[in-house]
């Protein structure tokens, strides 16, 4: 009995599904990356105890940017600016909170060059590690539709159009990832 194109294209989703996963990882990652402008998604990990419950920091005040090298937290309750500041010194971003009683700002440092060329092999790596786990889906669903012909339920000719339409995709996808790196990258290296 052979397979209908349905169960092709939802074998095919599945890893379309699985190499969004992967970009939307590199994105998070990269957006962790300080590169010397004040970039307030390096805050999305840390969490602060609010009133007994772990909250995440952007959920308990106001985050700004009010220029290039400064972050401002705002909180709407000011009782927790000893604990914001506390977890942003543990956090070990690489910048001290000044806590002026209202708002806590963290300035960024300028990274230095070698800093910055540290920050681009490190993106580099992510762009490689994201590359690998892209191919490694494209050979997971090679196999499933080659046990398939294997099997009897997949003609050489379908086999043989999965795999072009897979290799198409994972080019777009391989060529989506060098685009953000080389963009991050240039982010990087601007003084």
């Amino acid at each position: 009995m052979p397979l209908d194109a349905a169960e092709v294209k939802s074998a095919q989703d599945k890893a379309v599904e699985k190499m969004d996963k992967a970009i939307s990882y590199l994105k998070s990652e990269m957006n962790n990356l300080r590169a010397g402008r004040a970039n307030p998604h390096i805050l999305d990990k840390i969490t602060v105890d609010y009133y007994g419950t772990q909250t995440v920091l952007n959920q308990v005040g106001n985050i700004s940017v009010p220029d290039p090298r400064t972050i401002m937290i705002a909180p709407w309750d000011s009782s927790l600016l000893k604990v914001i500041e506390k977890e942003l010194l543990a956090a070990n971003l690489g910048m001290t909170p000044a806590n002026d009683g209202k708002v806590i700002r963290l300035v960024c440092p300028i990274v230095t060059e070698e800093r910055r060329k540290e920050l681009v092999k490190q993106l580099k790596k992510m762009g490689e590690d994201t590359k690998v786990s892209v191919r490694n889906e494209r050979r997971d669903l090679l196999e499933s539709m080659k046990k398939f012909k294997k099997d009897g339920l997949l003609t050489e000719d379908e086999l043989k159009e999965t795999e072009k339409n897979t290799d198409k995709t994972v080019a777009k996808y391989i060529e989506n990832i060098d685009k953000l790196i080389k963009d991050k990258e240039q982010e990087i290296m601007t003084v």
